[in-house]
């Protein structure tokens, strides 16, 4: 640190003095040196370098003003010197430093103003063009026709410019190692996720569920254990990952780019044990760990620029506002169904891949993946829950989901193998769920034509499915910690081995058995 202080009379220097610390560049002590009627005194013990001219009684009737200078390096600053102030004595004012915006919320910003300006541009051309006389018309015709050569060029070049935008922001995804488009960083939106969960946070303030209560514990368990199992991925070992449990009945749960994730207890009241509970939250954290949120910002933003000129044109060539709206509509509709449903189905399948793998190193039995699938679709069957197609979801199906996740199991357990982990029993809980859940849905055809034919019997309703945190998920050892003290690196399952046979099995049992006003309490 080089602490300068000048006074000044005018534009001539009288003295200065100046603190040099530590190897300060010696092109400063040559400068100083070098200056003419200047002389300099250095001292050694304290670094103290003096430079001043011959005093002149002439000076002393002349009003000096004193500026003080403060030049940084890379050295420690002098020790001696109060925060903010000079040797000089006169503090130093600065201002609070002020943060950028990130980047995606500028881009949240303009992107209805981007839409808006192209509805403006695309009205005021049709506004000009429908002013225009009939000879005018003709002769921009004429030009376009003559210049088509040079306005196809233009168009090549906005595409090559498009393509070499695209292939400077290609990247590279996580585990998966899948190229991808990613304008926008994933630290843009770590900073962004802060923001956002506070807005959850305040939004739900009346709902969180306290920490010491047993549903947030065995969350907050095995959140911390499968990023324990995984700290060999960066993108999981750099995050801190903290856990926050809505006492709701929706069965969603949701995960931040900050690593801060919600789990709602109707998730909670949905899963038969703690191998669901564990490929959900992967789930989740795989969305975060690959910079999901990022990814799907990218693409949107590429659609959107692309959209600004199909929006310009809809407005320009409709001849009335009514079919522009219409026109807007569709192409919104159409940009949804070829470019953003699509994709966010591709990214929850990367999800599902990732999370049951990181479910696979925390010991989980992967198998019960595909079963938490099966139950949500026979949900859906005994509610009368019409589903969309999956064309028109951001979600696959819960069908292609199990086929998915069933194809994926023989990897998981090869990878599940080789992080010694222990034996899963020679039970399939994925058999044993099929052949409970298809006896389910025959008693229940029986018993919804039955009731048509006038007999006694009611349909089985959702209250024979698990409607409250299940007792497998709150039993002592249902989620046990790695163990500190083998050298050979095997952990402790989270579960008893046999934990997702006995779940399958009394989850089907409940289900089967005859409708009752109490609710059910699934055993592990």
């Amino acid at each position: 640190m080089l602490s300068l202080c000048v006074c000044l009379r005018r534009a001539n220097i009288i003295s200065c003095t100046a603190h040099l610390t530590g190897n300060f560049p010696n092109v400063w002590k040559h400068f100083l040196r070098k200056q003419p009627g200047l002389r300099c005194q250095v001292s050694g013990a304290t670094n103290l370098v003096r430079a001043y001219t011959a005093s002149s009684p002439l000076l002393s009737n002349y009003r000096r003003r004193t500026d003080c200078f403060r030049i940084s390096s890379p050295v420690s600053s002098v020790p001696h010197l109060p925060p903010g102030r000079t040797q000089c004595g006169h503090p130093i004012h600065t201002s609070a430093s002020v943060r950028a915006l990130p980047a995606p919320v500028v881009w949240l910003l303009l992107k209805p103003l981007q839409k808006l300006a192209a509805v403006i541009v695309g009205r005021s051309l049709r506004g000009w063009w429908l002013a225009l006389p009939a000879n005018r018309r003709e002769l921009f015709r004429q030009w376009v026709r003559q210049h088509r050569w040079h306005l196809a060029a233009g168009v090549v070049a906005a595409v090559v410019i498009v393509s070499l935008f695209v292939l400077t922001h290609l990247d590279e995804a996580p585990v998966t190692g899948r190229t991808r488009l990613l304008v926008f960083s994933r630290e843009n939106y770590i900073d962004l996720a802060a923001i956002t969960s506070e807005m959850y946070l305040l939004e739900f303030k009346e709902l969180l569920v306290p920490v010491n209560d047993p549903r947030h514990q065995v969350v907050e368990k095995l959140t911390q254990h499968l990023s324990q199992r995984n700290k060999d991925i960066p993108e999981v070992s750099e995050v801190t990952w903290n856990v926050h449990v809505v006492d709701s009945p929706v069965i969603n749960a949701f995960c931040l780019p900050n690593g801060d994730i919600f789990v709602f207890t109707g998730m909670l009241n949905t899963v038969v044990d703690v191998h669901q509970l564990a490929v959900i939250i992967g789930h989740e954290m795989a969305h975060a760990v690959l910079g999901h949120s990022a990814e799907k910002a990218s693409l949107s933003h590429i659609v959107d620029l692309m959209s600004i000129i199909v929006l310009t044109a809809i407005w320009a060539m409709c001849p009335q506002d009514s079919l522009a709206l219409l026109g807007h509509w569709v192409q919104h509709k159409l940009s949804q169904l070829i470019f953003s449903h699509p994709y966010s189905r591709t990214l929850e399948a990367e999800a599902d891949h990732v999370g049951l793998l990181m479910a696979a190193k925390a010991c989980a039995d992967v198998r019960a993946a595909s079963v938490f699938w099966h139950q949500m679709e026979i949900r859906d069957q005994l509610s009368g829950t019409a589903s969309s197609p999956e064309w028109l979801s951001t979600h696959p199906s819960h069908t292609n989901r199990v086929n998915q996740l069933d194809r994926l199991v023989p990897q998981a357990l090869q990878l599940r193998d080789s992080c010694n982990c222990p034996a899963l029993p020679a039970t399939d809980p994925r058999a044993v769920f099929s052949k409970n859940a298809h006896m389910l849905l025959e008693n229940a055809a029986q018993t919804d034509r039955g009731g048509r034919r006038g007999k006694q019997g009611a349909p089985p309703s959702l209250t024979s499915l698990p409607a409250k945190m299940p007792a497998a998920l709150l039993a002592p050892d249902a989620l046990l910690p790695p163990s500190q003290g083998d050298q050979g690196g095997r952990v402790a399952s989270i579960g008893a081995p046999d934990s997702a046979v006995a779940a399958a099995a009394d989850a089907s049992a409940a289900v089967v058995g005859p409708a009752s006003t109490e609710e059910p309490t699934v055993q592990s």
